[in-house]
Order: structure tokens, then C-alpha cells, then sequence
């Protein structure tokens, strides 16, 4: 295969752009990877079996109205016995049950094309329901609504309300699922008819229960008010039907650090660190020190920072003193830079000129184009500005100038960009 001539031109192109910028080398921008995505998890099989009945029956729906419905009953009527139940109407429900993307949907069909075909010829008016027939009976991929599992048991609470009506039972309707009952926010036990914890019974009949949540720090009471605590969560206190914060802080609950003080919040407490300055500490700040950090000292009620630089010299030579918090450092003097433990000058580098590494041939070319442009700008002007003169001196300079550019034009290049 021929190579295309821009495969070429975007690396050169790149190049030139990362030369103009100053950056050391080409770019070349990797795309980032696609996120990762969790596998999507597969339809139980009673439901893909439903949805192939819901396609199959709306494409009845669908062939019934395209094929019929102009004006001619009596002729319609007569084709219509025929259409209904033929295996042309059937060919076309099926091409269209499943979606291209459906391969679930296809592969179920592909196992069950045979029932369907016989309860299209000859089930369907002992067994008018698809689904009925197809995904309960014969495939046996789903079960009632209200049960659940390979033998169809009853969900808890019944098939007629399973959990109560307030939850989910896992696997209902399929031959799958353990039955156990998911309850709604509020709702708990086997079949979800009572209330969960931090919740109350505001209302309850013979059918239905309604929870209301109890006030926000109670896990059991009689109503919703702050007064009809029974129980309260862990951090509080039952103190004349009211839950009450418990100050850990003020216990011996709370275990904190040495170098950590406690902060009591509603139901619980945090340990927060001391402040720098402070060897234990009673709060935040350095104004609650039990005790100063070394290089602090204790200046009224707060432990400062001692200047070590007031005091302290540093012991080397060009070295000057730095103070930090809680202590110091010896850093060289401005103009020196340490070297192996020692500060010594700095050395500033002379600045090249450019025909500094000239060699001595292309100073003798220099030379040459010097006195050649001094000949043609003479005889130009001898001849008073006449083009023909003119056009010669500017043939020449160029003819020079480019030989010269030529011989030195990786060096010329080089400087240029090392002078960046």
C-alpha cells in the first residue's frame, strides 16, 4: 500500500511546533482510555420471555390494522378468516418480536419457535394466554404473580398483597429469587407489617399500616414529638422521655492522643490534633498548651516561636541564619551556593558572542562577502542608481549571503536555539 504523504508531514510539523515553543521534544497527546464500566447484568429469563409475548401480541395489533381497516367489510371480513390464523400473519408477528440488539429475546426464540408454532395452529383457543402457556407452562421460566422460586410458593404476606404491599418480594413472578422481602423505608419484619426502627406506628387496620419516623435522635417511640422517646440512639442519653447529648468529653468514653484534644458533637465526639506549639493540649490554638514544644517558649498564656536567629550563628563560613517555625536553619549567603557542605561563590558565566566559535575559514568567507558588497555598492553608486547595477548588487549580497548561510547554517541553527 502506498504511504500517504501526510503520515510524513504531521511528525515534521510537530516537531517544528514544539522547536517554536521551546519545549524539548515533540508532544504527542496519548487519548486517555475509556472509563470502565461494570458489565451489565442479564435479564432473568422470565423476563425476556414476557417482553417476547408484549412484542408478539402488538405485532398481532400491528398486522391486523396495516393489512385491513378500508372501507370493504364485507370483503375484509372474508379475507380476515383467512389472514387471522395463516402462517403468513405468523411469519410476519415474528420477524419483527426481537430488535437487532436483543439477543436474549432472539436467542429465546430461536429455542421456542416450535411452541410457538404449535400454540399458534393449535393451542390457542384452549389456551388463549401466551404467556400463560409459553413462559409458565411449558418453558416453565415464570411463575404467578405473588409467588416465587422452582415450586411457585407463596410470597410472604400472601399472593394477594405479598409483603404487605409495602415491599419487594425477591423473585416473584419467576421461577428464581430466595422470596425475602425488601422493605420499603419504615417497614420491617418477615412480611414487612411492622416498623422498623426509628419509625412508629401512626396508623393500622386490619389491611394496612402506616409508619411515620420517630424525632431524630430516638430509635424507639410513640409518636413524633421530641417527648415520645422510648429508646435513644447510641451517644444519648433517655432523660424524662427526651434524648439528651452525652458529652463524651467529659467522660472517660472519649480516648484521644497524647497530642490531641476532644470535641464533643451531637452523638459522638471527634479527637482533633494540637496545635504545633503544644506538648498536649487542652483545645485548639497555642493559647491552650499543657506544655510547649521544644523551640516554642511560653510568652503570657500561649507558647510562641523562639528566633534561634537572635542567638544562634551559624558556624560556617558565607552561611546566614533562617528562622522556621519551632526551630532554624543555615542556608549560604546570596551570591554563594552550597557545594559538598561548603557555601562558595557563585560563578557567572561570560555571555558568547555570536562569531565566538566562527572558525577561521568561515571568518575568511565573512571576509570575502565584506569586501565584495563594499565593490557592488561602490559600482552602484558609480553608476548612479541605474537598476541594471542595482539588480547586480542585490544578486550578489543574496548569492554571498546564502553561501555563507549554507557552509554554516547547522551552527547558525544551533546558536539560535541554545541562545533561547
Amino acid at each position: 500500500m502506498a504511504s500517504r504523504p501526510w503520515r510524513g508531514l504531521a511528525p515534521a510539523l510537530l516537531w517544528g511546533l514544539s522547536l517554536f515553543l521551546g519545549l524539548p521534544g515533540p508532544v504527542w497527546v496519548q487519548p486517555s482510555p475509556p472509563p470502565q464500566s461494570s458489565p451489565p447484568t442479564e435479564p432473568h429469563p422470565c423476563h425476556t420471555c414476557r417482553g417476547l409475548v408484549d412484542s408478539f401480541n402488538k405485532g398481532l395489533e400491528r398486522t391486523i390494522r396495516d393489512n385491513f381497516g378500508g372501507g370493504n367489510t364485507a370483503w375484509e371480513e372474508e379475507k380476515l378468516s383467512k389472514y387471522k390464523d395463516s402462517e403468513t400473519r405468523l411469519v410476519e408477528v415474528l420477524e419483527g418480536v426481537c430488535s437487532k440488539t436483543d439477543f436474549e429475546c432472539h436467542r429465546l426464540l430461536e429455542l421456542s419457535e416450535e411452541l410457538v408454532e404449535s400454540w399458534w395452529f393449535h393451542k390457542q383457543q384452549e389456551a388463549p394466554d401466551l404467556f400463560q402457556w409459553l413462559c409458565s407452562d411449558s418453558l416453565k421460566l415464570c411463575c404467578p404473580s405473588g409467588t416465587f422460586g422452582p415450586s411457585c410458593l407463596p410470597c410472604p404476606g400472601g399472593t394477594e398483597r405479598p409483603c404487605g404491599g409495602y415491599g419487594q418480594c425477591e423473585g416473584e413472578g419467576t421461577r428464581g429469587g430466595s422470596g425475602r422481602c425488601d422493605c420499603q423505608a419504615g417497614y420491617g419484619g418477615e412480611a414487612c407489617g411492622q416498623c422498623s426502627l426509628g419509625y412508629f406506628e401512626a396508623e393500622r387496620n386490619s389491611s394496612h399500616l402506616v409508619c411515620s419516623a420517630c424525632f431524630g435522635p430516638c430509635v424507639r417511640c410513640s409518636g413524633p414529638e421530641e417527648s415520645n422517646c422510648l429508646q435513644c440512639k447510641k451517644g444519648w442519653a433517655l432523660h424524662h422521655l427526651k434524648c439528651v447529648d452525652i458529652d463524651e468529653c467529659g467522660t472517660e468514653r472519649a480516648s484521644c492522643g497524647a497530642d490531641q484534644f476532644c470535641v464533643n458533637t451531637e452523638g459522638s465526639y471527634e479527637c482533633r490534633d494540637c496545635a504545633k506549639a503544644c506538648l498536649g493540649c487542652m483545645g485548639a490554638g497555642p493559647g491552650r498548651c499543657k506544655k510547649c514544644s521544644p523551640g516554642y517558649q511560653q510568652v503570657g498564656s500561649k507558647c510562641l516561636d523562639v528566633d534561634e536567629c537572635e542567638t544562634t550563628v551559624c558556624p560556617g563560613e558565607n552561611e546566614k541564619c533562617e528562622n522556621t517555625e519551632g526551630s532554624y536553619r543555615c542556608v549560604c549567603a546570596e551570591g554563594y551556593r552550597q557545594i559538598e557542605g561548603v557555601c562558595v561563590k557563585e560563578q557567572i558565566p561570560e555571555s558568547a558572542g555570536f562569531f565566538s566559535e566562527m572558525t577561521e575559514d568561515e571568518l575568511v568567507v565573512l571576509q570575502q562577502m565584506f569586501f565584495g558588497v563594499i565593490i557592488c555598492a561602490l559600482a552602484t553608486l558609480a553608476a548612479k542608481g541605474d537598476l541594471v547595477f542595482t539588480a547586480i548588487f542585490i544578486g550578489a549580497v543574496a548569492a554571498m549571503t546564502g553561501y555563507w548561510l549554507s557552509e554554516r547554517s547547522d551552527r547558525v541553527l544551533e546558536g539560535f536555539i541554545k541562545g533561547r
